[in-house]
């Protein structure tokens, strides 16, 4: 997501102070002796509408709820820092290779939830327990019609077609959510096939690489190029935003569905040295519950964990055929996802 490098903390309906500075130096300022129906919440997410979700499990339950919110990486960090003196309870991140890489340095805790396995389908959640998805997002191939003929485009293969020479735009390597998809396609078709297929995407890149898929989403509505891969939720963000010139931009491009369309997730685990375990697991289950994962997934026009849900705009996009890749293959593959795309050049 695009957000600034500082870390930022709300204060979310449960009665704490919080400070903002500097990433590496944001506290929570507790009270003298910490009250046992408490859950703290460190977030890689930023939205009002999560914050009212928190306020009605406090209402249901009586448990408040004190949020820190931060780039994903930084409460990684932040939680690796702070070891077992962390206040932190759950721990919610977005995408699969960051969920992997909390896992290995041994941040979240295993738990046993009959309502999550219920919940949660398998394939998006850590199988030992850790994590279990609270939302989808989806990469679908974005295209001009002016500019390139949709029907070229029946699975991410496609991409490399030499009719699409220069039309293409892309996202930096650094992109976590294009290596994952990266690695969707090594789970799927293997190395070698996935090899060369990046080596056909990046010769059919025209532009330099994009640091935002906003702005790429932009350049595609604007004719700068003319397909790319974004997560849905960045073109239903210009869609449905106050920005009219914006939103003329945005209706100039048409959402495709590859066949299997990759999927990725924000997701939520009980922390390894949580001290109040059961709190942050009744609030999982709240999050991930069909009832409550419908509005955590309206918050940023993501998809709830089945079905396409009620949100106008992303109905507009159609229906489509998710990949059946586990979270835990993505972030497993990775590593070697990141060496191919390497070799084939994606800067």
């Amino acid at each position: 997501m695009d957000r600034p490098s500082l870390l930022r903390c709300t204060l979310a309906l449960g009665g704490v102070v919080l400070t903002s500075a500097a990433a590496g130096s944001v506290n929570l300022v507790m009270a003298q002796s910490r009250p046992p129906q408490e859950v703290n919440v460190y977030s890689g997410r930023h939205y009002n509408t999560d914050k009212a979700l928190y306020a009605e499990f406090t209402r249901r339950t009586g448990i408040k709820v004190n949020l820190l919110e931060g780039k994903d990486d930084e409460l990684i960090q932040r939680l690796r820092s702070e070891g077992s003196r962390s206040r932190a309870d759950l721990l919610v991140l977005v995408d699969a290779a960051r969920l992997y890489r909390a896992q290995q340095a041994n941040l979240f805790r295993p738990i046993r939830s009959s309502e999550l396995n219920k919940d949660v389908p398998a394939n998006l959640r850590d199988p030992g327990g850790r994590w279990y998805a609270l939302t989808r997002r989806a990469r679908p191939v974005m295209v001009n019609p002016a500019q390139v003929n949709a029907a070229l485009i029946r699975t991410y293969n496609d991409l490399s077609r030499p009719e699409l020479k220069g039309k293409l735009c892309l996202r930096n390597r650094a992109s976590v959510y294009n290596q994952s998809l990266v690695a969707d396609e090594l789970v799927r078709r293997g190395a070698r096939a996935t090899a060369q297929w990046l080596r056909g995407v990046v010769a059919n890149n025209g532009q330099p690489f994009y640091s935002s898929d906003t702005t790429m989403v932009r350049a595609v509505g604007q004719g700068q190029c003319g397909v790319t891969i974004a997560n849905q939720y960045y073109l239903a963000r210009l869609l449905s935003g106050e920005n009219a010139a914006d939103r003329q931009i945005a209706q100039k491009v048409r959402v495709v569905w590859p066949n299997p369309t990759h999927i990725n997730i924000t997701a939520g685990g009980v922390t390894r040295n949580a001290s109040n375990p059961a709190a942050a697991q009744r609030l999982l289950e709240f999050l991930a519950s069909p009832s409550s994962g419908e509005g955590y997934a309206a918050a940023n026009n993501e998809y709830p964990l089945r079905g396409w849900g009620n949100n106008p705009t992303l109905r507009r996009f159609g229906a489509f055929k998710a990949s059946q890749v586990s979270m835990e293959q993505l972030g497993r593959r990775n590593r070697e996802a990141v060496q191919l795309m390497t070799q084939a050049g994606w800067q």
